[in-house]
Formats: C-alpha cells, sequence, structure tokens
C-alpha cells in the first residue's frame, strides 16, 4: 500500500477516535462545578469520571494512530485530516443522545468532508524532512507559547460561555498543533536511533508535555461552553497551527500553480460547513448538556 495512502488511513482513524474521546470527556466535564475550572481541583474531578477516563483511553489510541499516520507520511497531509474530527464528534454525541441529527447536519457534515478531500488531493502535501535547529525550535516555541497564553488570559477574563470555550478551544488547538510538531521529531529520532533515540531526544518529553497542556486547555473549553463551540475552534486551529509548523520547520510544501484555485475553493467549502456545523442547534451537545446548561451559556 502507498505510503502516504496509509497515513491517510491512520489520520482518519486518529479523527474517529479524537472524536468518541471528545464526546466522552464533554460529557464529563459538563459535571465539574464552576468554582473548579482552571484549577488542579478540575483534575481531581475528571480523574474520578469513568466518562473522563474513558475519553483518555480513546485519545491514548489516536494518539498512537496519530504517530502511525505521521510515521508514514507529511504532518501537512495528516493534520488537514483531523479536521473530521468535527462532523465526526458532532454524529457521535447525536448517537450518544440518542437525538436525530438536526435539519442541515448530514449536508454541513458531507460539505466539510468534500471540501477536505478536494484541498488535500489538489495540495498534495510533501513531507520536507528538513531538520530544524535549536535555535528556530526555540522561536517556534515562543511563537506557540505566546499565542497559547494569550488565548488563555483573554478566557480567564471572560464568563463561562460561548467566547471563553472558543478561546480555550483555540489555546487548545496551538498546544495540540505543536505536539504534533514535536511528534513528528520524535519519530524520526526513533527511525534513526531506535528506542535509544526516541529516550533521548528532548522532543519526546516535550511532546508530552505540550500534549497535557492541550487536554488540561480542552477540559477547560469543555466546561466552559458547549461543544459545537469549542470543537470548531480546536479542529480548525490545530489543521492551521500544524501546516503553518509543518512549512516552517520541516519545509513540507504543496502544490503550487493552477493547483491552488481547487485548493482554495476546498479550503473554502470546507470553513462553510464547519461554520453550518457549528451554527447547528444547541441540540448537538451530547448527553450531559441539560436545557439549564443551554440556557446560561449566551
Amino acid at each position: 500500500m502507498e505510503a502516504s495512502l496509509l497515513s491517510a488511513l491512520f489520520a482518519v482513524a486518529a479523527a474517529v477516535a479524537n472524536a468518541a474521546g471528545t464526546v466522552l470527556q464533554r460529557v464529563a466535564a459538563r459535571t465539574v462545578p464552576t468554582r473548579d475550572a482552571f484549577s488542579p481541583r478540575l483534575a481531581g474531578h475528571l480523574l474520578r469520571d469513568r466518562a473522563w477516563l474513558a475519553g483518555i483511553g480513546v485519545i491514548v489510541a489516536a494518539a498512537v494512530f496519530q504517530a502511525l499516520a505521521l510515521a508514514w507520511g507529511a504532518m501537512s497531509l495528516v493534520q488537514p485530516i483531523l479536521v473530521l474530527e468535527l462532523p465526526l464528534a458532532l454524529v457521535i454525541a447525536r448517537v450518544f443522545a440518542g437525538t436525530p441529527m438536526p435539519a442541515g447536519g448530514w449536508s454541513a457534515a458531507s460539505l466539510t468532508g468534500a471540501g477536505l478531500a478536494l484541498a488535500l488531493s489538489a495540495a498534495a502535501p510533501v513531507e520536507g524532512g528538513r531538520g530544524v535547529s535549536g535555535a528556530v525550535w526555540a522561536v517556534a516555541l515562543l511563537v506557540v507559547g505566546a499565542g497559547v497564553g494569550g488565548c488563555t488570559a483573554l478566557a480567564l477574563r471572560r464568563p463561562r460561555g460561548k467566547a471563553r470555550a472558543a478561546l480555550f478551544g483555540s489555546a487548545s488547538a496551538l498546544c495540540y498543533g505543536l505536539t504534533a510538531a514535536l511528534m513528528n521529531a520524535a519519530i524520526a529520532a526513533l527511525a534513526d536511533a531506535g528506542v535509544r533515540g526516541l529516550a533521548t531526544t528532548w522532543q519526546t518529553y516535550a511532546c508530552g508535555a505540550a500534549g497535557g497542556c492541550a487536554l488540561f486547555l480542552l477540559a477547560n473549553a469543555m466546561e466552559s461552553g458547549p461543544l459545537f463551540v469549542s470543537q470548531p475552534a480546536l479542529t480548525l486551529g490545530e489543521a492551521a497551527a500544524s501546516l503553518a509548523l509543518g512549512a516552517v520547520l520541516y519545509g513540507d510544501s504543496l502544490r503550487t500553480g493552477w493547483w491552488i484555485a481547487p485548493q482554495a475553493a476546498g479550503a473554502a467549502l470546507t470553513a462553510w460547513g464547519v461554520v453550518l456545523l457549528a451554527g447547528l442547534p444547541a441540540a448537538t451537545a451530547p448527553a450531559g448538556d441539560t436545557d439549564a446548561d443551554a440556557e446560561r451559556v449566551p
């Protein structure tokens, strides 16, 4: 099987697992008292919740699929496919809640998938394989860290609701994009020097730290507002951050010339589908989002 096709299949598997994990985490996060948001007590609440632990287990599986996808293909191919997590999460949430998809839901999900397929087939991402110096890594870490810090600071100034959820989702997206870039480097170390290389490269441990930060911020996004607000910020933000990091750090490239037109059309269709999905009624939230929840989220 061609490497790029195998990479894409693993990326789709990662998107499915991430979507399922997100729904389970959302169910658990909605049980957390408001006073414990963005505090160490949040972790204590969640670690005692079966839904959260099950979600973490599924997300660990998603990380394995993502690592396998990155081992076979470029970041610029793998990470955009994870945008499928959004429609998949909403579909899984409806199944979990036992309620039908609202009008326009299936067409919006199909539009997102079709746009993504068009954009990726036209772009034909190519892995750069460029070595990354310590100085470049330092700049990347500082820039992403500043973005995460800025989004988090703004989120903490907002009351519980859509804006707070979107800001925490964006901060989590930046962390996930950085996690993917660090994971890519760790996988390269594993391929070059085996387990010893994986254990001795700093990117392995930084990847774990960035992933943990992303999960904490995601938990706060889930606690702060509806899934249909935080999830678009997470999925689109992660794809954008990953594409940028893949190009800047590793030299990943896309087809140019007239291919830019179908790429732009595919990106526009994907964004349109995401906007439509985000605008679906709040009933797309999974079990655990009560009517009272919906009323207090502006």
